[in-house]
């Protein structure tokens, strides 16, 4: 029963992953193959041409999504999560003590590559969406006006219904997936019937001998080549949901066979009718098919964008808890799923920012330019990062990990520099949009390490004051009071105002210090650790991973084991708010210190975001210079 009970288990996440992790590359068939081809690119539509860039395609999926993501970088787990957050935080765990001068280059890579996948994030909803109601001007021309304004009724409706969670309509992404890539599978064999000298496109030689032959134009078409590869990403973040196996299954026997076969009748469609070149997908089976193929391909781009929806939002989450970006309201949508989240300031910005690319650009062609930028920065900075794994964490010799990541980085660099070929033409916006991000968290790191060093400067070491204070102990009230305390923090602000203001102190004293460490999870069993101060005063030590869910209240309750137990209407929470002021000639540029005051004070509340009772919360004001 146990074994028929873990098939089980493997067929219904495997099925769960087929729905949420693939959609988006499973969505690239829609416009690929007609934007390699675009008169812009200057690549003729010949049978040549058409054989190398199939095996380009089919061999790409090959190395690239196969061999490096799904047999390599799923290795590379951080206690079963995946992301290039989880990356990051895994190599500078693996490097601060073995190699620390790679600490900051690596952080700066890893929040680089982050800030890609948010460019990623806003370019997969738009290109997607616009790729399936293409479909519309190929059935009838007239309608190529309705195109934008569908795109965006369907958008808006996608991100309007974020704050209900997706639990309910979940269900339903694995279902119409299957059928989704049974539709790709079967379209696909149709066409290779016709035109089988397209299996030709399986042997390597077309993809070098197309290179070789056209070098620049080849060179150029690479850029188009990876919007093929899109979506790579998304399988190495979302392991932590749904496991190294069904992730793999899913690959291997549902999504490579259905994208193989269909690239491949696409392009044994092109060899017969070279005139479906302007949108190959939606003509493959006919003009017949060509409406019940919209209405699937937008459930399926829906689909997709859904899962960079939820993606981002687990990575903005990630990267508060890492100290790079200011708490946020998060809303969990979900009893049962904790990963089930929504951060309203992140979906209505995210559909602005969608909205914008889609109005802006207007296409799916003009939209892959910028795609591909997108798409390979982040896969570049995914292989940098994995070689420090194998090399610091693995403990691989040298030669091993430079051959195991040196081919994958020059393959990304060539795609990268193809890439950037349509800098102009498009992939300006994920960088511009990467770049605003990327400033926007290190000035946030900065500057909460300036406010920590300002702090350190005025430190009263905690235990000198404790001895120092019960020299002639003030008087002790009934009751609890818990005080908020900082890493590495002297005495808070918060206990000195009450004593200066009060002159009163409770008969118990918790200083309550919350760490995040380099890890995803942290067990409950160690997330709380008590140690006696004397006087009845002691320092509560709490502990989450960067994908736990803070919650003192939770916390509190575990201390009764550990010999300090809580009656929460008894017990006061001190917190000090402080109010960020910036001083000229001093830490950061004026208007790095200006923005990071402005993301202070509109950061979520400490009490809120630790889940504190707000009627049990006593807020006291400090100010701190940077």
């Amino acid at each position: 029963m146990t074994e028929q009970h873990q098939k089980s288990s493997l067929a219904a996440l495997t099925l769960a992953a087929v729905g949420i992790v693939y959609g988006d590359i499973g969505t690239s068939p829609l416009y690929t193959l007609k934007t390699i081809f675009d008169p812009e690119h200057g690549l003729a539509l010949t049978e040549a041409n058409l054989l190398g860039i199939v095996s380009l395609i089919f061999w790409g999926l090959t190395l690239i999504v196969s061999l490096k993501y799904v047999t390599l970088v799923l290795r590379a787990d951080n206690r079963g999560e995946g992301g290039i957050m989880a990356l990051m935080a895994l190599v500078l765990n693996s490097v601060s003590k073995a190699a620390p001068r790679w600490h900051y280059p690596l952080m700066l890579l890893g929040v680089f590559g982050a800030t890609m996948f948010y460019g990623d994030s806003v370019v997969t909803p738009a290109i997607s969406v616009l790729g399936a109601i293409e479909g519309l001007e190929v059935a009838a021309p007239g309608l190529e006006q309705y195109i934008v304004p569908l795109t965006i009724i369907v958008l808006v409706t996608l991100y309007a219904v974020q704050r209900h969670g997706t639990a309910g309509i979940g269900r339903w992404f694995g279902p119409i997936m299957i059928v989704w890539f049974a539709a790709l599978s079967i379209m696909g064999v149709i066409n290779i019937v016709a035109a089988p000298q397209i299996l030709w496109a399986l042997n390597p030689f077309h993809a070098l001998r197309f290179i070789l032959e056209n070098r620049l134009i080849a060179f150029v078409a690479l850029g188009a080549v990876v919007l093929a590869f899109t979506g790579a990403e998304a399988l190495y973040a979302d392991m932590g949901h749904f496991g190294k196996k069904p992730i793999r299954a899913a690959w291997f026997l549902v999504v490579f066979p259905a994208l193989a076969l269909n690239y491949l009748g696409q392009g044994g469609l092109l060899i017969t009718h070279p005139e479906a070149i302007s949108n190959p997908f939606f003509q493959q089976l006919g003009s017949w098919s060509v409406f019940p193929l919209v209405v699937l391909s937008t459930m399926a781009a829906v689909i997709a964008s859904q899962a960079t929806i939820s993606g981002t939002f687990s990575m903005t989450k990630q990267a508060i808890a890492l100290g790079l970006l200011p708490r946020m309201r998060v809303v969990h949508t979900s009893e049962r799923e904790i990963g089930q989240i929504y951060i309203p300031a992140v979906c209505w910005l995210q559909l602005i920012v969608v909205l914008i690319a889609v109005i802006g650009f207007g296409s799916s062609d003009k939209l892959a330019g910028a795609y591909g930028i997108a798409v390979t920065a982040t896969m570049l900075c995914t292989t940098f990062l994995t070689f420090f794994v194998t090399r610091y964490r693995w403990h691989m010799p040298l030669a091993l990990c430079l051959g195991a990541t040196g081919f994958f980085i020059a393959m990304d660099i060539a795609l990268f520099s193809a890439s950037t070929l349509k800098l102009f033409h498009g992939g300006w916006f994920p960088l511009l949009l990467g770049s605003v991000l990327f400033t926007i968290m290190l000035t946030w790191k900065r500057g909460r390490a300036l406010v920590f060093e300002n702090l350190q400067k005025h430190a009263i070491p905690l235990e000198d004051f404790l001895d120092s204070l019960f020299v002639a102990p003030p008087t002790r009230v009934y009751g609890t009071a818990i005080f908020l305390r900082g890493e590495s923090d002297g005495v808070p602000h918060a206990l000195l105002h009450n004593l200066s203001h009060n002159k009163v102190l409770h008969e118990r004293v918790v200083f309550l210090t919350v760490h995040i460490v380099e890890e995803p999870y942290v067990a409950e069993a160690d997330q709380a650790k008590v140690t006696d101060l004397g006087h009845q005063c002691y320092q509560l030590n709490v502990y989450y991973g960067f994908k736990d869910e803070p919650d003192i209240p939770s916390v509190l309750k575990l201390c009764e084991c550990l010999g300090l137990p809580f009656e929460m209407m008894e017990t006061s929470f001190f917190i000090a708010r402080q109010t960020v002021i910036s001083t000229p000639g001093s830490g950061m540029a004026t208007w790095r210190e200006h923005l990071f005051v402005t993301m202070s004070r509109n950061a979520r509340g400490a009490a809120d975001y630790y889940q504190i009772p707000p009627n049990r919360v006593i807020e006291l004001g400090t100010q701190v210079e940077i």
